[in-house]
């Protein structure tokens, strides 16, 4: 599940995948067939098919988590460029005022 304000798993969640990774990871060692490992996991064949060549390509280690996805977009020293230049205003960057354009920005635009 995702969650709007963090775009991605909990730490929870990441952990409960990650249990379900390496347990399907055993079962290959076991030689499980990809069929059933799914079944008793409740995953996807798919989602098994890609975690054994993962498996096989790197490791038991590829299957454990690699953290959370989310990359800050902008820097620390980024954010604090636009902290600034947002509070110089919209004057300093050469709006007369601050009212929006008539008709938002969408205006004009013909559907």
């Amino acid at each position: 599940m995702r969650h709007a304000e963090s775009g991605g798993l909990t730490a929870e969640r990441r952990a409960f995948h990650e249990q379900v990774r390496l347990e399907a990871g055993a079962r290959f060692a076991a030689g499980g067939k990809t069929a059933v490992i799914a079944k008793e996991l409740r995953v996807s064949e798919r989602s098994v098919e890609r975690r054994r060549r993962a498996r096989r390509e790197g490791g038991p280690e590829a299957l454990r988590s690699a953290g959370s996805a989310k990359v800050p977009r902008i820097s620390v020293a980024q954010s604090a460029v636009l902290e600034e230049e947002l509070g110089r205003g919209p004057a300093a960057h050469g709006f007369e005022d601050q009212r929006k354009i008539s008709g938002g920005p969408w205006a004009g635009f013909r559907w």
